[in-house]
């Protein structure tokens, strides 16, 4: 079982940022992704998410490839992949409360209302969300309880695998280690696979079990 993008290159308005750029991601395993600024790291992200189509190679998700992106994937196989991003106020609708934040992909394939409680409730315990805070919008509440709850939502769905670009850059030490501390949990249970995309040193040294440096397209 493995979330693989092979050989993927990849841009925006004709401007490649991604040139042949491969990476694994087995269940269970957690793997850094590092690079400089440029080199394309949110943009394999975003191919992995199946939010952006390369334009060339792709994306095999637990041994079948992936054609199509975003809605044009069946839900079946889209929820299958979390993701984490480094800004929760750019990732949220400022509109919702955060129980509403965190419920949002459950309603998009139609879980049971009762069934949707339930586990918004459980996903608030764990991250430690509090039942006022979660009758809050993004607006009353901090980055940290705000990103908690965007972790919430990435789990909702039980997915294999969670893409993690920069989502820890923004939070102060203490929700950090709140934020490992839920994904590795997760790990433990599920065996979900985890990409972490960072800039921090200190954290690809202590986190993932490998490390992989993506390197910026040479013109």
């Amino acid at each position: 079982m493995s979330l693989v993008a092979d050989g993927v290159s990849a841009g925006y308005d004709g401007r490649h940022v991604l040139d042949g750029a491969s990476l694994t991601i087995e269940a269970g395993e957690t793997v850094g992704l590092r690079g400089p600024s440029g080199s394309g790291k949110s943009t394999l992200v975003r191919v992995l998410a199946l939010l952006h189509q390369p334009d060339a190679g792709h994306v095999t998700l637990d041994g079948e490839r992936v054609t199509g992106v975003r809605h044009r994937v069946p839900a079946v196989v889209r929820t299958r992949i979390g993701l984490l991003f480094q800004s929760p106020r750019a990732a949220s609708d400022p509109r919702l409360t955060l129980a509403d934040l965190i419920a949002e992909p459950l309603h998009a394939v139609r879980h049971p209302r009762d069934a949707i409680a339930g586990r918004v409730a459980e996903l608030a315990d764990r991250t430690g969300l509090t039942a006022d805070l979660l009758a809050r919008r993004p607006h009353a509440v901090s980055d940290g309880q705000l990103q908690r709850a965007c972790l919430a939502r990435a789990l909702a769905n039980r997915p294999r695998y969670l893409l993690c670009d920069e989502a820890t850059t923004m939070l102060d030490a203490s929700t950090q280690a709140l934020v490992a501390a839920v994904i590795t949990a997760e790990q433990e249970t599920t065996g979900l696979g985890v990409l972490v995309v960072s800039h921090d040193p200190a954290l690809l040294s202590r986190w993932p079990d490998r490390v992989v440096d993506l390197e910026p397209r040479g013109d």
